[in-house]
Parts: C-alpha cells; sequence; structure tokens
C-alpha cells in the first residue's frame, strides 16, 4: 500500500516516524507524499503544549477528509496526543482507524492490518521498557546527519511539564543497539550524529548504575565515516567532569551544548519544579567555557510562568546579557491540563507573556549579532546542505549550528559542491544569526 506520513513535534517524535517507515517500507509498502493517491495516512503528533496541540489535531482533521472523500482507506494517529487523549480521539474523529501510544509504535503494522479487515484498533502499551526496534529506520533528513535517540521518557517531572505523562520514567537505550544503529547510519552516508532525549546526560544510570553518556560518546568516536557528533537536551545540573572532559578530548565532538534552563531567578526555578539555582548555572556555564573555550551553548526560556513577575523578567533579562547565550529559544509558558503549574494562582496574560517574548528576543537578537560579528576573519570547516541559486550561494553548518535550529553559513565557491561535503571556509560578514563567507584552501 502507498503510505503518506506526517511527522510533527521534536526530533525525538521523528526518530520515531523513522522506524516506523522503516518497518512499513522493509514490510513492501511505499512511502509517499501525496495526500491523493495514499492508502494509508499516519499522523505522528506532538501534544507538548497547546500550540502543538492545536497543530496536532488540525492535521488529523485535515487528512480526515481524505478518508473520508479520497483513496485513503487507513487513518492512523500516533505519538503524544494520541497517548494523551487515545479514546477522544476514537470518540470525536470518526475517520480515524486506528489509535498508537507513544511506545507501541513498533505495533504500525498491526493497526494497518486490523484496519484492512475493518476493525478499529486502541494499541496501546505500558509506558516501561522500549519498543521493538530491530528494523532499520528509513532516514527522512537528507542522509548526511541523522539523530540518535538514546534515551526515552524523563524523571524530572518539571512543574509545567506533561512528557512524563506521555512518555513514561527515564529508560536508556542499551549501548550496543546505539552503536549498532550508529554504524548503520554511517553504512549509509551519514557523518552527523545527534544525540537526543528527553535527557542526555544521565544515559545509562538506570541500566549501568551510573551516568555513561561519556563512555557512549567515546564509543561513538571511534566509528569509522561519523565526522561530526553533537550532544543536544543536557540538563546542566546533570553535567558531570567526565562528559566536558571527553566532549574537550574528542575531536569529533562538537564544541557545541544545549542547556535547557527555563529560567534564571531562584524563585521562579523553584516553583518549575527545576533544580538549580541562579548561582549554579552560572557555575556551570563558567566551567564548560573555562574547560571549552569555543563551546557554542544554546538554552531555551520560558516566559510568563505563574507568579513571574516584572522584576523577574528583567532579572532574566539581565541574565542574558550577560551570559551572552550563543543560541538561545523563548518559548510562552503553556498551561498544560495535569500539570501543577496549571493550577497554580497568579496566571499570567498572554498579552505580557508575549510582550516578555519579545524583549529577550530582541535582546538575544543583540547578542547573536555580536558573536557574529566576531566570527568575522576566523576560519571554519562548514557542511554543505544544498544550494540557492538566485544568490549563487551554497547553504552549509557549522559546528555552531544544529539543523533546524540554529542559523546558517552562506558560502560562496568556485568549485561544485554538494550536500555532506566539508570544506573549509572564511567568515567574511554576519547578521544577527547567520554567518556569510567563501571557500578557502588549507595548505
Amino acid at each position: 500500500m502507498k503510505i503518506l506520513f506526517i511527522s510533527l513535534g521534536c526530533d525525538k517524535n521523528l526518530v520515531d516516524s523513522e522506524h516506523m517507515l522503516g518497518r512499513l517500507s522493509n514490510s513492501g509498502h511505499v512511502v509517499t507524499d501525496d495526500e491523493n493517491e495514499a492508502d494509508v495516512i499516519v499522523v505522528n503528533t506532538c501534544a507538548f503544549i497547546h500550540d502543538a496541540k492545536e497543530e496536532s489535531v488540525n492535521n488529523i482533521l485535515e487528512m480526515a477528509e481524505y478518508r473520508k472523500n479520497g483513496s485513503c482507506r487507513c487513518l492512523i494517529v500516533t505519538g503524544c496526543l494520541a497517548e494523551r487523549y487515545r479514546q477522544e480521539i476514537i470518540d470525536e474523529i470518526p475517520e480515524v482507524d486506528a489509535v498508537i501510544g507513544t511506545n507501541a509504535y513498533d505495533e504500525i503494522l498491526k493497526a494497518i492490518e486490523n484496519c484492512d479487515q475493518g476493525e478499529k484498533s486502541v494499541i496501546m502499551k505500558p509506558l516501561t521498557g522500549l519498543p521493538d526496534n530491530d528494523k532499520k529506520r528509513l532516514v527522512t533528513t537528507g542522509g548526511h546527519y541523522e539523530y540518535l535517540k538514546i534515551a526515552e521518557g524523563c524523571d524530572k517531572h518539571c512543574t509545567y511539564c506533561i512528557i512524563p505523562s506521555l512518555r513514561g520514567r527515564f529508560r536508556s537505550v542499551p549501548m550496543e543497539e546505539l552503536l549498532e544503529e550508529a554504524k548503520e547510519m554511517a553504512d549509509q552516508g551519514v557523518q552527523e550524529l545527534i544525540l537526543v532525549a528527553q535527557e542526555t546526560t544521565i544515559y545509562g544510570k538506570d541500566i549501568y548504575g551510573e551516568k555513561s553518556l561519556h563512555i557512549l560518546l567515546k564509543n561513538l568516536c571511534q566509528i569509522e565515516g561519523i565526522k561530526w557528533i553533537r550532544v543536544l537536551y543536557c540538563y546542566p545540573e546533570e553535567i558531570y567532569p567526565e562528559l566536558i572532559a571527553v566532549m574537550r578530548d574528542e575531536p569529533k565532538i562538537c564544541h557545541y551544548l544545549d542547556l535547557p534552563i527555563q529560567h534564571c531567578s531562584d524563585a521562579v526555578l523553584k516553583r518549575m519544579g527545576r533544580r538549580t539555582t541562579k548561582q549554579e548555572l552560572i557555575d556551570i556555564i563558567t566551567e564548560l567555557r573555562t574547560q571549552i573555550p569555543d563551546i557554542v551553548l544554546r538554552t531555551t526560556l520560558i516566559t510568563g510562568f505563574p507568579g513571574e513577575t516584572q522584576e523577574q523578567h528583567q532579572e532574566m533579562m539581565e541574565f542574558i546579557d550577560e551570559m551572552e547565550f550563543d543560541r538561545l529559544g523563548v518559548f510562552t509558558y503553556s498551561p498544560e491540563e495535569g500539570t501543577p503549574a496549571a493550577e497554580m494562582p497568579d496566571q499570567l496574560d498572554e498579552e505580557t507573556k508575549l510582550d516578555w517574548q519579545d524583549e529577550l528576543l530582541s535582546l538575544q537578537q543583540e547578542v547573536s549579532y555580536d558573536n557574529g560579528t566576531k566570527r568575522i576573519g576566523q576560519v571554519m570547516e562548514v557542511m554543505v546542505e544544498g544550494f540557492v541559486p538566485g544568490e549563487n550561494a551554497y547553504v552549509c553548518r557549522t559546528y555552531a549550528d544544529t539543523p533546524g535550529v540554529d542559523g546558517y553559513f552562506f558560502l560562496t565557491s568556485s568549485e561544485t559542491l554538494n550536500s555532506g561535503d566539508f570544506v573549509m571556509a572564511k567568515v567574511t560578514g554576519s547578521s544577527e544569526y547567520d554567518l556569510i563567507g567563501e571557500q578557502v584552501e588549507i595548505s
């Protein structure tokens, strides 16, 4: 059958989608991007915040029209929205034939089989253990970089977050499975591995008795063909000396770290259920920059949290100005049912949240511009991602850029380059988030 797959939300969800696509293609099904010819449509949903839920529902409703009036014979909903609202989806959207929970995506073929026999199905598994991922993934990122999901679930229980309810407790993927998966990706031409999880920093603690991310990284560095390894979603309080050392000493590991701090005010951090103080954040950032001077730090913030005051917002502004993060994203607080924060007093209005978000992003724009200007004249290695004919420039990334969330390096070259090529480039200009440069030869 022809399968249309829509993957929404984060890169971790994308990995689940690729595992499902692998199972489908290995079973003889054909992937299509045309809704009008699809026999089966799968929507892998997100439910992290209100906007994500809204996008998921809109996609399901849009695809339901093809189930009613098109060639589609089976509409399947998977992912976080499916886990959270399984019965509501079946009851309120009659075009949906199957709902699959977050820990049951390995049952995608069973759902299609049930649908083919005229049966509706709700397939859920306890949020323990891991899905069976013995099949090869179908890579959707273009082939030269790929995500490696090293764990599932989360134990932190931040007061604003629904993820532990949707994904369960933290469960590490055994190291031998990850190394085998990474080797397969390298054999397929993947040159950059991006490690993801709800939290990467405590990898291995549940199955090996101690944090083992540094050991995993060392082993991944031995895989031939892998050139860059990037680590995302590191909770600052869990960063440890061995991890810093391996990042500093292994040349394949990008000097880049994603630290979701969410805020800096001690009072707000405490209400969020976070496990750091402002001073501890400063200490961690200082240590990283001391040990790895060229490290690029990315973070995310939540603004407009219940009870947050103008003074605490200003404290956050001053903190961003002082810390000079290289990359920064800002979310407005979204009250999610079932979380402690949604029941807290002093909920802020949307206008205030958006105003504060704009102020933080405007400040970060200035910081980013200054950081970019400092790079003018530097020679950097870049990975080619594509070509913009109208600009006569190649779209590239440096070690400082995660695909999809950070900026780009726009490169001019007298050579013909291909996606996945690595070349040396001199920075000749910058904007708020992007760099401009030209290819150079290093003798």
